[in-house]
């Protein structure tokens, strides 16, 4: 492997910042199992875990409150347990952990150069793990109820809806198939789209509107999210072409309008899809720089899912490790 340094080493005054071996930014379930794998690997990985409202990021999970459907754990977990559980576990391998954004990265330059926190951080190889974000409304009530009856994951928090009433927002194929999933557990599912006809492929179509438990509110836009309690007890719409205003009563609500990946520091850098996402050469990580790996939700527009995002943080740093070893 490329030679380690100490964090810092000083040359008279002047400090001289390490050279990682790895530097792994992001730490939701890809980038913290990257940090698992590459620490192993005795690759002592840095992980630039990000700030979000004040602490690390952890992706998404860290905003949704309880995951039944991770391995491992019968009785679920609440997202922040799982990410502090995979961060430990990390951690206890060897991975170091810095929490700032990264506000710039060189591509460009060997070894590459990434600044965070004010400070040059310098790696052979990079593992990009920046995740993505769902599309919000930024309506009243969103950001307060979301995870307690907001969210944007139908196959995640589904099941917390048995025998309810949710509302689905969106018009694609996402949004149908959020739908049709719902109506596995809801009682009624009402979805609600801006205009008077779908942008869902054909087949989608039909699918929903042969289900007898999905009905359809057109020409409407949901303005405000209503609930007390950690609970929502409905939506405030409004119909598109008279600006009347109504309130629907439902249990839940789940956005389908499409998720932002988090990869606008790479763009012109990196190879990236119309829609953003990092173009990775499957069934591997690598991009199309060698030396810098991409997994999780950044590089993933089709599963958006914790134990998906893992398995590629699996791949990631082990395609990291062979880049590293041929490099000797």
């Amino acid at each position: 492997m490329p030679q380690r340094n100490a964090d810092t080493s000083r040359t008279g005054t002047q400090a001289v910042p390490q050279t990682r071996d790895v530097i792994i930014v992001g730490s939701g379930p890809a980038g913290l199992t990257a940090a698992v794998y590459a620490a192993r690997a005795n690759l002592e990985p840095l992980v630039i875990e990000g700030i979000q409202a004040g602490g690390p990021t952890g992706g998404q999970l860290t905003l949704t409150t309880d995951v039944e459907n991770y391995p491992g754990f019968v009785d679920g977990i609440i997202g922040p347990e799982l990410i502090r559980q995979m961060r430990a576990q990390a951690e206890r391998f060897g991975a170091q952990y810095l929490t700032e954004d990264v506000d710039e990265v060189d591509l460009t330059v060997r070894p590459f150069r990434l600044i965070a926190g004010g400070r040059e951080h310098f790696a052979h190889s990079v593992i990009i793990a920046t995740g993505a974000r769902p599309r919000r409304l930024e309506v009243p009530g969103e950001r307060r109820l979301w995870g307690a009856g907001v969210s944007a994951c139908a196959t995640c928090d589904g099941f917390f809806f048995r025998d309810r009433h949710v509302v689905v927002v969106g018009g694609g194929d996402s949004a149908m198939e959020e739908a049709t999933f719902l109506t596995k557990f809801a009682s009624r599912v009402t979805v609600v789209h801006r205009r008077d006809e779908l942008r869902a492929s054909k087949i989608m179509q039909e699918r929903a509107f042969k289900n007898d438990r999905i009905e359809f509110v057109w020409n409407a836009t949901v303005e405000e999210i209503l609930g007390s309690d950690g609970m929502v007890s409905g939506v405030v719409l409004q119909d598109t072409k008279t600006g009347e205003r109504s309130e629907l009563a439902c249990d839940g609500v789940f956005l389908a309008i499409g998720h932002i990946p988090n990869t606008h520091l790479f763009e012109g850098q990196l190879d990236v899809e119309p829609n953003g996402y990092l173009v990775v050469k499957e069934p591997g990580t690598a991009t199309n720089v060698p030396g810098v790996f991409a997994c999780g939700d950044a590089m993933d527009p089709i599963y958006r899912q914790a134990v998906t995002a893992a398995g590629t943080g699996c791949r990631a740093a082990m395609d990291a490790e062979r880049f590293l070893a041929a490099l000797e």
